[in-house]
Order: C-alpha cells, then structure tokens, then sequence
C-alpha cells in the first residue's frame, strides 16, 4: 500500500529537543518507515493503553534503545504524533 505521511506538532516539537545523535537515528529509521511503517525492522506494536484511550489503533516503531515514535493510520495516512522514551505511552 502506498502512504501518505503526516506528522502533528507535538512530535515536530520533541524532535526538536532530542540531543543530534537521536534525531540522526530518527531520519535514519523514518527512511524505513516511509517505505512500510510496519517493516519488521521497525518492530511497530500495538501500544494498547494508547489505544484504548483514543479509540484507534496507535502503534509506536523502536527508533534506538528506549527512543519510540508513536503513530496511526487512517486509511492511507500515517499520522505521527510523538517521538520520545516510553514515558509518551502514559496518558
């Protein structure tokens, strides 16, 4: 399936304070990501309290050790709305 990307405002702005090192890895990583968000090098997974609390299906891909992005999809659209530690999976 060919995606559409979109990215909120809240994950523009933790890229942002992310040290370089981080947001190198993150480019490196959404290369992948905007071929096939769910590549299997990416180890996209559910993350169901996020989902519960949204009511949509929110999956988060491993960027490097503890750093996720955090993610939806809608028909065709991949919407990124966070990057961080496991902290952003608290509601």
């Amino acid at each position: 399936m060919k995606y559409r990307f979109r990215a909120a405002r809240s994950f523009w702005k933790n890229f942002a304070k992310l040290p370089g090192r981080q947001q190198e890895a993150a480019r490196r990583k959404f290369e992948i990501f905007k071929t096939d968000p769910f590549d299997p090098r990416l180890r996209a997974h559910k993350i169901n309290s996020l989902s519960a609390h949204y009511r949509r299906t929110i999956y988060a891909v491993e960027i490097e050790g503890d750093l996720r992005a955090v993610f939806f999809v809608e028909a065709d659209v991949v919407f990124t709305v966070d990057i961080g530690s496991h902290a952003i999976y608290r509601v």
